[in-house]
């Protein structure tokens, strides 16, 4: 993987394995890839905080690691997760961080 392009980050997409609906996008430097393979468990790297988290690891949100997709630019991992604890991975208890419509095409071409 090509941690160079972003300064030392790649992003990470996580998609629910069943569903295959997008639950959350992420980054993750070299440690956190690391950290991710040896629990199997969606580790993070916070740019804000500037540390290391693993996805729920204090509400028992966890996402467990199913697969993991690598882009032809070797820049970019899908990883399909199985939700673990309430099933809600969005910081604000949604099920997804995906949930506000700012363009929906086919609502256009039906006026």
């Amino acid at each position: 993987m090509d941690f160079a392009k972003m300064g030392g980050l790649i992003p990470v997409i996580v998609q629910d394995e069943v569903s295959k609906e997008v639950l959350m996008v992420g980054f993750m430097n070299d440690e956190a890839w690391q950290r991710t393979r040896q629990s199997g468990f969606v580790t993070f790297f916070s740019r804000t905080r500037n540390t290391l988290w693993m996805k729920g690891e204090t509400s028992g949100n966890r996402l467990a690691v199913r697969q993991v997709l690598l882009d032809c630019d070797e820049d970019t991992l899908l990883i399909t997760a199985r939700r673990e604890g309430d099933g809600n991975v969005c910081h604000t208890g949604a099920r997804t961080c995906f949930n506000t419509v700012v363009m929906d095409a086919g609502a256009e071409e039906a006026r």
